[in-house]
């Protein structure tokens, strides 16, 4: 628009949303934004056009002669956008971005969704886990398989499997020789913190030179595994936990999709709304509850031996 080159189409959105509702609440609620927001908006516009948009104070809402002409305008140029955005998809088909942090391995369901939608690109894209959230929030990933915790107020989160930890240890030393191992047989190690699971291939270096040793989930080991470090499985400390999660607010049909895949439904299936079970099978409605399962027994503590440790 060459009368308003400095106003984005955005902001021509919300003032057309409160230009045709005449009601800041309502617009507000429609766009799903906070009223205070829209009205900081307004007031911006009206700054940096050196003119009032709406009758000042004026109830119910209404435009001045300014207001009315930037209506004009606004609408014009939103609907040439929406035209070649229009245009653009139609040339582009739409593509599913899927994040995944370090050790997650996601060629299963990429084949699969090769498999289902030849037509519709997956991109699957590499995040750090310090930056599993923010890619989420910033649009930069439409979903990620993400390393839990995470902040889960506005996410949905589909919990998937847990990993275990393992200690990484030099090929000679002595924990080698078991098959796993409890946190009282390290309590004479140096422990590295591990805290940062992207630097936890630098972290494995220091424990090949003899540094220490690495408590890590599984699947990181195996993903920085060295000739000269094994790993061994810890019984007695924290598991971590893997999620696919998306924002709530932007559970499109390809996520929806998506969500399908890695559940396992078959291409036929009727999808259930995300976040939702779905509906019973009536063929299983009678069916005789399993028996429980007998409960493990525990596994004994381990001493350290005075003489060193036997297979």
């Amino acid at each position: 628009m060459s009368r308003f080159p400095s106003i984005d189409v955005q902001r021509l959105r919300w003032f057309a949303a409160v230009a045709e509702e005449l009601h800041f609440a309502r617009a507000a609620k429609a766009l799903h934004i906070s009223r205070q927001k829209l009205s900081h908006t307004v007031i911006d516009l009206e700054t940096e056009l050196g003119t009032k948009l709406f009758v000042p104070g004026a109830q119910p809402t209404r435009l001045t002669d300014a207001g009315r002409e930037l209506l004009r305008e606004a609408r014009d140029l939103i609907a040439r956008t929406e035209n070649e955005a229009g245009t653009a998809a139609v040339a582009a088909p739409a593509t599913l971005r899927v994040g995944f942090v370090p050790g997650v391995t996601v060629s299963k369901w990429e084949r699969i969704w090769g498999r289902r939608f030849p037509d519709t690109p997956l991109e699957l894209v590499a995040v750090a886990q310090a930056d599993q959230e923010p890619a989420l929030r910033e649009g930069r990933v439409d979903m990620c398989f993400v390393r839990l915790p995470i902040d889960r107020g506005d996410m949905n989160a589909i919990p998937l499997y847990r990993e275990l930890p393992v200690v990484v240890i030099p090929k000679d030393h002595e924990i080698s020789l078991f098959d796993q191992v409890g946190m009282a047989d390290l309590a004479n190690e140096r422990l590295q913190d591990t805290a940062d699971i992207d630097a936890a291939g630098a972290t494995i270096e220091l424990v090949a030179a003899g540094v220490g040793v690495a408590i890590v989930p599984h699947s990181i080991a195996r993903l920085h595994h060295r000739r000269d470090v094994v790993y061994r499985t810890v019984t007695d400390t924290d598991d971590t936990e893997i999620a696919l999660v998306w924002p709530s607010a932007r559970t499109t049909e390809l996520v929806e999709e998506f969500i399908g895949v890695v559940r396992g439904r078959s291409e036929h299936s009727s999808r259930s709304p995300a976040g939702k079970g779905t509906e019973p099978d009536p063929r299983k409605s009678h069916a005789p509850a399993k028996r429980p399962r007998p409960a493990r027994k525990p596994i004994p503590s381990r001493k350290k031996p005075a003489r060193g440790r036997k297979r």
